[in-house]
């Protein structure tokens, strides 16, 4: 069984995101994907509690088939890290997953905490996001252009079970880009829009709308 982790701040969770997610999961055959808020992302503030960003992460996530939601980073005191994330799932999961990503994300990459040693904790599925091209992406990290893949071309390497029943494979993990139209949303938008009392009702689920709504959340802030 295939398993997506799609990990970010979700303040709140958009249909950009759960668009990347369904390319990811169609272009892989993922039975599952799990969506991870964070708890104190590294970069930035939130307008939303961790819990409020969970609670919407799990409305979204309801939606969807094989989806769920994950406070795992939630449960960890100080700031999220996707590589403290990505290395406490591969003490516990026995099969091959993949980091789901939009490209604009990925761009970054190289100012992430551990860079580029959390680039081998899990399959990177990089999908492309308007604004930043896949072909850009290895011009902008030439380092790591002999790395990605396409989805037609990956081949999961046959991983062999190690003295302590972990799985274990000497091929290093891929990066796999995924071109696909996705929505050019951000959550920034969102909150401005909710501040401004316009709708987002085409932005995010609409049980998502609804709990933003009713727990009076980006109101009166200015993130």
């Amino acid at each position: 069984m295939t398993l997506g982790v799609l990990g970010g701040t979700f303040d709140p969770i958009h249909n950009g995101h759960l668009a990347a997610g369904l390319r990811a999961q169609a272009a892989l055959g993922l039975a599952q994907v799990l969506v991870v808020p964070s708890r104190i992302p590294p970069h930035r503030s939130t307008g939303a509690s961790p819990q409020d960003r969970l609670a919407m992460a799990s409305l979204a996530a309801a939606q969807q088939r094989g989806w769920t939601a994950s406070d795992i980073e939630l449960k960890r005191e100080g700031l999220s890290y996707t590589f403290d994330t990505l290395t406490a799932l591969r003490a516990t999961l026995t099969q091959q997953f993949f980091f789901i990503i939009g490209a604009d994300a990925f761009a970054e990459i190289a100012t992430w905490s551990r860079y580029p040693a959390v680039l081998d904790l899990a399959h990177f599925a990089v999908v492309a996001r308007p604004g930043i091209t896949l072909d850009s992406l290895q011009k902008r990290l030439p380092d790591l252009a002999e790395r990605m893949t396409t989805p037609d071309l990956f081949k999961p390497p046959t991983y062999a079970k190690a003295s302590a029943g972990k799985q274990s494979s000497s091929v290093r993990p891929a990066i796999i880009l995924i071109q696909a139209e996705t929505p050019d949303l951000s959550s920034t938008t969102i909150r401005r829009r909710v501040r401004a009392g316009e709708s987002i009702s085409e932005l995010v689920p609409a049980s998502v709308a609804s709990y933003i709504s009713t727990h009076h959340l980006y109101v009166g802030t200015n993130l």
